[in-house]
């Protein structure tokens, strides 16, 4: 699964938590949703992910390529096999 799909529902998932802890137990819930939502919009213009960095060093979550895995045609700079070579991991 690539990695913007993992992060999106990452971001969705903490921020509904955050919602309905809010609701149902404390309003210092709404911190949480406040720092992801900061994270995402600090990530639009940097395009530096903390969770993206945890999520590699742990394993997880592969490029377009499906997996992580090489392929045999793909050129020796790491550009990723579907064709987008702007983005390197």
């Amino acid at each position: 699964m690539k990695m913007e799909l993992i992060i999106h529902r990452f971001a969705g998932t903490f921020i509904l938590a955050s919602l309905l802890l809010a609701h149902y137990h404390s309003p210092y819930w709404l911190w949480v949703t406040a720092f992801v939502g900061f994270n995402l919009l600090q990530s639009s213009f940097t395009n530096f992910c903390p969770l993206e960095i945890i999520l590699k060093k742990a394993g997880v979550g592969g490029s377009c390529c499906g997996g992580g895995e090489k392929n045999a045609s793909e050129p020796a700079g790491g550009a990723c096999c579907c064709g987008d070579a702007d983005r390197k991991a």
